[in-house]
C-alpha cells in the first residue's frame, strides 16, 4: 500500500486551535491551559486518506513525537533522516524525536490509548524498543509549526522515554542514522528539522 493512502487521524484545524484562540508556534508544556483545551479535541477524531490530508492546512495530522533519553546520563537520541526516508521534504535534517502518524486502534476505544499503541509502533518500528522497554512514557507536551509547509498540516504530541542506550538500533538503516549527543551540545548541532529546532528551544533551555 501506498503512504498516501494510509488511513490516519485528523482533526479540523478549527476545533484544535478554537477557531483561533489557542494557535501557538512552536512547543508548549502539558501545563500551559492551551494543551489541556487542545488535547480535549483529540477525542473527535476523523479517519482519512493521507495522500488527502498532506496539503490541507484545514486539517492537522496527529503525530506522536518521542523523545528518548539515555537512563545514565543527560543524553538524547539525535538521528539523521536518510534519503530512503518516506518524507523526502526531512531527507538530511536531524531530529530528536521519533514520530509517525497515528492510525486508528479499532481495538482501543479512548484517544488516550490509540496514541500510545502509535507512539509505541513506531519506536518498535524505527529504534527496536519493545513495549515493555517504553512503559514509562511521559507526556511532555505538544509542538506546532504553521511556518513550513509540512508544518501548516501536523500537530505532534510530544511523548519522553528513558532507556538503556545499549537496546536501541535503527530497524531501517536506509533511513535513520542514530546518535547520542549531551543534552548540552544539542544546540550547536545542524540542521534540524523545525520540530526538534524549537523543542531544543523551547523545552531544554528551561
Amino acid at each position: 500500500m501506498s503512504k498516501f493512502d494510509e488511513k490516519i487521524l485528523v482533526v479540523p484545524r478549527s476545533d484544535i486551535f478554537d477557531g483561533e484562540k489557542n494557535a501557538f508556534n512552536g512547543f508548549i508544556g502539558k501545563e500551559d491551559a492551551r494543551y489541556k483545551e487542545i488535547i480535549s479535541t483529540f477525542g473527535g477524531f476523523e479517519v482519512k486518506r493521507r495522500g488527502d490530508m498532506e496539503e490541507d492546512p484545514s486539517y492537522k495530522q496527529l503525530i506522536s513525537y518521542v523523545i528518548i533519553k539515555s537512563d545514565s546520563d543527560d543524553a538524547t537520541l539525535v538521528y539523521k533522516r536518510l534519503g530512503g526516508g518516506g518524507e523526502s521534504r526531512l531527507h538530511g535534517l536531524l531530529s530528536i524525536g521519533v514520530g509517525g502518524h497515528m492510525n486508528d486502534v479499532p481495538e482501543v476505544s479512548d484517544i488516550d490509548s490509540k496514541l500510545s499503541v502509535n507512539a509505541a509502533r513506531e519506536l518498535e518500528e524505527e529504534v527496536g524498543l519493545s513495549a515493555e522497554a517504553v512503559k514509562d512514557m511521559e507526556i511532555m507536551g505538544m509542538i506546532n509549526d504553521d511556518d513550513n509547509e509540512v508544518g501548516k498540516v501536523h500537530i505532534g504530541l510530544v511523548l519522553s522515554v528513558k532507556v538503556d542506550p545499549s537496546i536501541v538500533s535503527s530497524k531501517e538503516e536506509d533511513t535513520l542514522e542514530l546518535i547520542w549527543e549531551k543534552d548540552e551540545n544539542l544546540k550547536a548541532m545542524s540542521p534540524y528539522e523545525s520540530w526538534s529546532e524549537l523543542i531544543i528551544r523551547d523545552a531544554y533551555d528551561r
